[in-house]
């Protein structure tokens, strides 16, 4: 099979564990444990390469995107120390609302500090993508980031390249978008990327027995805390519209009636700087079962955040470049529905696990 060449925009903590996971999982170098899929159509993550990227941190931009990814303010955990250089730069992106106010409260080692250099324009980002012959264009701009997301979108659509769009901002999801991306011939899979084993996919899991199981779900919340960049971009509330918005339709989507707003909560609640990047979600769930009696469920889930993420992006970047061999445009929806947590059409978690594989025997044929 070809390669797969990739273009970041944002190179933070997931990013690095993406990066990190592709040298990990080098053929023969270790076990394929936390990977979905080792063949995926095809496709393989030894045939991924990082061939552009993007960021506005001056501890990133102008340094080869393996020593980037271990660049303050990235936090994650290092499990795989050894990345072999990509031959591949961090340009200098467009900064827009990528870089909320509040940031520059907090010290260097825990925030951005952006470079001064001038942004790339339109031109430059597509001229980039298509000397790069670039594939998949993979969106980890921070929460909230809405122009600066829909200016990589843009890029995407004009220079004919797959887009992945990993953060809770609308466009897969966007019927307009969508519209665009369809008539453009170009596939993309959104929006907001689902973690392997995270708080949203276990609280869609419980919530969907509960349905299952005739117990009447009827108030929930599941709040989280960490100390990454994204948990601090997140303390700006006005950040984290589309991000509540993607996390409870996520779990409301598989209830089997909607919960009144007044009796769901879920979405990040603090920043806690010394968790760096550990996420922890303590996730309540009250129901009545048999008879009308009442039943509760607590749960207490900890994740290194970003890794939790990264072989989710693997197989998302495998099946845009799959739809993209096939023709394919605008929203993937079978890849949409399991991989991410706002995508255009949602469906149970085991029918879009479902789907998915159907579309990759599909593909393979």
């Amino acid at each position: 099979m070809p390669a797969i060449n990739i273009a970041i925009v944002g190179v933070g903590n997931c990013a690095s564990s993406l990066v990190q996971g592709l040298s990990y999982y080098r053929e023969g170098a270790n076990e394929t444990v936390g990977l979905m899929h080792w063949d995926l159509g095809g496709y393989k993550p030894t045939d991924i390469n990082v061939v552009a990227a993007w960021d506005i941190d001056q501890r990133k931009v102008g340094k080869d995107v393996a020593e980037a990814i271990f660049a303050k303010p990235n936090c994650t955990t290092v499990f795989c120390e050894t990345v072999p250089p990509t031959g591949t730069k961090v340009q200098m992106g467009h900064v827009l609302d990528g870089v909320a106010e509040h940031m520059s409260d907090y010290d260097d080692h825990r925030t951005f500090l952006l470079a001064h250099e001038k942004e790339a324009s339109k031109a430059e980002v597509v001229a980039a993508l298509r000397e790069t012959k670039t594939d998949v264009l993979m969106n980890y701009l921070p929460v909230g980031s809405q122009a600066a997301s829909e200016f990589y979108a843009e890029c995407a659509l004009e220079a004919g390249v797959a887009f992945v769009n990993n953060i809770p901002v609308f466009i897969a999801s966007d019927p307009i978008w969508a519209e665009r991306f369809t008539k453009a011939g170009v596939p993309i899979i959104g929006d907001d990327i689902k973690a392997q084993l995270g708080a949203t996919i276990v609280h869609r899991v419980l919530t969907d027995l509960f349905a299952k199981r005739g117990v009447k779900l009827e108030r929930t919340y599941q709040l989280n805390t960490g100390g990454n960049t994204d948990f601090l971009n997140m303390s700006n509330h006005r950040r984290l519209a589309s991000k509540k918005i993607s996390k409870t339709e996520a779990v409301q989507s598989v209830a089997a009636e909607r919960l009144h707003d007044d009796n769901v909560h879920i979405g990040p609640s603090d920043y806690v700087p010394w968790q760096n990047d550990n996420k922890i979600c303590f996730l309540r769930m009250e129901g009545t079962m048999f008879g009308g009696v009442p039943m509760n469920l607590e749960l207490r889930l900890s994740v290194e955040d970003s890794p939790n993420s990264a072989g989710v992006a693997i197989d998302m970047i495998r099946c845009a470049k799959l739809a993209k061999d096939r023709g394919l445009a605008g929203p993937i929806d079978a890849a949409s529905a399991y991989f991410c947590k706002h995508p255009r059409i949602q469906m149970t978690d085991d029918l879009a696990a479902q789907a998915v594989d159907e579309f990759i025997a599909v593909a393979a044929e």
